[in-house]
């Protein structure tokens, strides 16, 4: 099992999860995050640091959330690894409360 970034992250990219991964299993892109699968240990920290909670056990993903997995294993192969906290994006806050958000996300 791996834990999955879903659409809460959209134009929010909050970095709080980033801090505590033991293994750099986070990769970085324009407006998202998403979590390499084959690096994820399953250690559940990242979890309880999303302030957007847009982090999910994969076995515990909402229906309409589940095609995330793909998704974070796709761009998770072409996006960069990031391993310190950056500042969210500057309209996070406008972001964090805003739902079907996929639209707004850049590859």
């Amino acid at each position: 099992m791996t834990y999955v970034v879903t659409e809460n992250c959209i134009r929010c990219k909050y970095t709080d999860c980033v801090d505590v991964c033991p293994v750099d299993a986070f990769r970085e892109g324009p407006n998202f995050l998403v979590i390499d699968p084959d690096e994820c240990i399953d250690c559940t920290l990242c979890v309880s640091e999303c302030p957007v909670e847009a982090i999910f056990a994969e076995d515990d993903l909402p229906a309409d959330q589940k095609d995330f997995t793909a998704l974070n294993a796709e761009l998770s192969k072409v996006w960069p690894v990031i391993i310190e906290r950056k500042p969210a994006l500057p309209d996070a806050e406008e972001w964090k409360s805003v739902t079907n958000k996929r639209e707004q996300l850049e590859k």
